[in-house]
């Protein structure tokens, strides 16, 4: 090999490569990157499921609804938290 060719592309990116692969302090950086982007990459998948249930949730709840009555609530769920006080007509004596 002359020493021209020691200068090309190829050759100095496989010795950058060779020399990172046998140095202990690279490996253990490049080890490191890896385990600290792997958790990244899982605490965003974690944000993004978390947040795309969010949506998920309130277009049911907006549906839901839009079917019982344009946001008032169902008579079920008015029924059991209302803790079992029946509604009062207006005008009509209460005992």
């Amino acid at each position: 090999m002359a020493l021209d060719e020691f200068f090309e592309p190829e050759v100095a990116v496989a010795v950058v490569v060779t020399a990172a692969v046998t140095s202990p302090p690279v490996r253990k950086v490049l080890r490191r990157g890896l385990v600290y982007g792997l958790a990244g990459l899982l605490t965003a998948g974690d944000k993004i499921t978390a947040a795309a249930r969010g949506v998920a949730q309130k277009a049911q709840l907006v549906l839901d609804e839009a079917r019982d009555g344009n946001g008032v609530a169902p008579a079920a769920s008015m029924a059991s938290s209302s803790a079992g006080i029946a509604p009062v007509a207006s005008g009509s004596p209460q005992a």
